[in-house]
């Protein structure tokens, strides 16, 4: 189920389903430790003896955010309650606090009593054992801990502009246990036990009451802090009834439309719906970024169903691309803490590993090292590569010369150092590794465009600090790959390239003739020029094969794509829609528009994007080719930051054919 609005910043990350319940709480870092493990916390309606959870059927939900900022508007309704519900929610910018304004609009003829219930079912750490929770009467509030985590959990209203803190109603029980399904039952009634402590696999409700009178609105605030102890959580919760919930989500939303706006961008030759959904995708690129430098690929927590695993890692690769999005965007705040995360981790040989959890530890992985019964790296030189590319686009665009500097000699010399190291010798290219969709080993066109990149990037560096001997020799080993590439990936009877090629018998080389998206990488990092005649004849073979022949549209990644497949109908649907491979596409035919009538078919296709992005701006990893329902991970960091780089590349363009055009 998509994560339809994500709120965090950089610590907490609270997100919520197409249902508006309340899904994952990821703290201290974005993406690890989810203290829900994608459980559902309820949030609950009792109206005059009628009861309706969020996740009930007949509810009418509209979930957005308030413009430019990670402040959301929910408005809900449902056919047998005689009120309207209008919420926003925030994770404080500054402070790990969630709060939630609930205003309820009584459109009956006679006064409703409206009572609302939360449930904090949390498994803190990952898992049930041992948690605790209680009831503290001082404050009315809920507390649950286990080790170095702590939450309190409050509801408040209004009276005479006032804030009157406290619950009208608690109960705190034991779940999944014993046949006890939990307290959020107790709340169905309207009426909670009033039990106040449980430990081991525990969860808590509570209520607050409203009366309202015909016509009118009342309005009640719920919030829960996280720290590592009592006296944290407690400091937090004092500080929210201090200055108040409402005015705490104000400076949430003034800072994070300041965020949004930090750059000044000329958006004339877009639509109004593009421009607000390129501002939307740097918000929630935001929030899946961890402040220790940490992008993560997703955090929707669901996906553990499929493999017993999650999206919730920082996959070099992924990281270098979404901070060049960022990079492009002038948010050089987050690239920096990017690259001082990778200078953490890379190793002493110079490459980086698989993956890495939020705090620099190694990730799970199933990149092992013995293939074929020989010994090799469970690596990706890709992933190696892209961070040096990176973070040359980062010093041209920023020019911070005393950051770059404490990178040099252990990051990129290191790095390029094993990338010109860790060839064949038969062939040039880099050695055989996973692909970019880490499913099949080989010699990958993406892998090579990206060690050419990585390479490139490195020899400039390498210029700009005076060691010229040092770039030259990069520069010569990228050409040398160039030539390689020609010989061992191009197809004489199909003129175009191959996805990737492995060693069979001897020195022979196979090639995969599999028409894949991840080609472009060939190009798009700068070995061949994106109007070279093999690298046309290769894309609009790409474009031919895999755009998906239904009303639905889109580049699917490669023939035959066996990932969440919907379609055995491989002609029409070779896989599913995915948001990056549509915008590739575009890319390609931005990088190669003469005139500003070529950029028309571009700009379709960054358009198909933001039709099949949620009501919240919110873009998956794929889509239904016959439905447009989101598939994977959503939302996926990748895809936003494609959409931002593509967006930047577009407008890029289109001022310098302009201009051109004008002379």
């Amino acid at each position: 189920m998509p994560r339809n609005i994500p709120v965090g910043n950089g610590s907490l990350l609270v997100n919520f389903d197409e249902s508006y319940q309340l899904r994952d709480i990821y703290w201290p870092h974005v993406g690890q430790q989810n203290h829900t493990t994608g459980g559902i916390c309820r949030f609950g309606v009792w109206v005059n003896d009628r009861f309706k959870w969020l996740g009930d059927d007949g509810w009418r939900r509209k979930l957005t955010y308030q413009e430019d900022t990670l402040v959301t508007e929910v408005t809900l309704e449902h056919s047998e309650l005689p009120v309207v519900l209008r919420c926003r929610d925030c994770v404080d910018f500054h402070r790990d606090v969630y709060l939630r304004i609930v205003e309820v609009e009584n459109r009956s003829d006679t006064e409703q009593e409206v009572r609302l219930f939360w449930c904090m079912d949390l498994s803190i750490n990952g898992h049930s054992v041992g948690d605790s929770a209680y009831f503290e009467p001082e404050r009315r509030c809920l507390f649950h801990y286990k080790e170095k985590s702590w939450f309190s959990v409050h509801v408040a209203r209004m009276v005479d502009d006032e804030l009157a803190c406290g619950a009208d109603q608690w109960a705190v029980g034991v779940k999944n246990t014993r046949g006890k399904e939990g307290t959020w039952r107790d709340a169905e009634d309207g009426e909670l036990s009033g039990h106040g402590v449980a430990q081991g696999s525990v969860d808590s409700t509570i209520g607050l009451h409203l009366k309202i009178a015909p016509g009118q609105r009342e309005t009640g605030m719920h919030w829960f802090t996280v720290g590592v102890n009592f006296q944290e959580v407690c400091e937090l919760s004092d500080m929210v009834c201090s200055k108040r919930p409402e005015l705490l989500m104000e400076r949430t939303k003034y800072y994070w439309k300041l965020w949004a706006n930090k750059e000044a961008h000329h958006f004339a030759c877009i639509s109004e719906k593009l421009c607000r959904l390129y501002r939307r995708s740097l918000l929630i690129l935001r929030t899946q970024i961890d402040n220790r430098g940490a992008i993560l690929a997703a955090n929707d927590f669901d996906i553990a169903a499929f493999n017993r695993d999650t999206y919730s890692y920082m996959w070099p690769r992924d990281g270098a691309l979404v901070a060049a999005g960022l990079i492009d965007s002038g948010y050089s705040e987050v690239s920096r803490r990017f690259f001082d995360f990778c200078h953490r981790v890379i190793t002493n040989e110079g490459f980086m590993l698989h993956k890495y959890n939020p705090d620099g530890s190694l990730a799970s992985s199933w990149h092992g090292w013995l293939v074929d019964g020989e010994q090799e790296l469970p690596v990706q030189e890709d992933e190696t590569a892209l961070v040096i590319w990176a973070l040359w686009k980062h010093f041209k665009k920023f020019r911070d010369i005393e950051f770059v500097k404490k990178h040099y000699r252990g990051l990129v010399i290191r790095a390029a150092n094993w990338l010109m190291e860790y060839r064949c010798p038969d062939t040039l290219l880099p050695l055989a590794s996973w692909d970019l969709w880490e499913e099949r080993h080989g010699v990958h066109g993406w892998t090579v465009g990206a060690v050419w990149g990585g390479l490139q990037g490195a020899a400039n560096f390498a210029e700009a600090f005076g060691e010229t001997v040092l770039a030259a020799r990069y520069r010569e080993v990228a050409a040398r790959m160039k030539k390689a590439v020609v010989k061992h990936l191009w197809l004489d009877d199909e003129k175009r390239f191959c996805r990737s090629c492995d060693k069979g018998t001897g020195r022979k080389y196979r090639k995969d003739r599999v028409m894949d998206s991840s080609i472009i990488g060939l190009w798009y990092f700068g070995m061949f020029d994106p109007d070279d005649a093999k690298i046309v004849a290769t894309m609009e073979a790409l474009k031919d094969k895999l755009w998906v022949k239904t009303s639905v549209g889109g580049m699917a990644r490669y023939e035959s794509d066996y990932y969440h497949q919907v379609s055995s109908d491989l002609a029409n649907v070779p896989g599913n829609p995915w948001f990056i491979c549509t915008l590739w596409l575009a890319q390609w035919q931005i990088a190669t528009a003469k005139i500003s009538a070529d950029l028309d078919q571009s700009l379709t296709l960054i358009e198909w994007c933001a039709d099949r992005a949620l009501e919240s701006g919110v873009m998956a990893e794929q889509v239904d080719p016959y439905t447009n329902v989101p598939i994977s991970v959503s939302p996926l960091t990748w895809s936003h930051a494609t959409l931002v780089m593509t967006i930047n590349e577009f407008l890029k363009k289109e001022t310098e054919l302009a201009s051109r055009s004008n002379r």
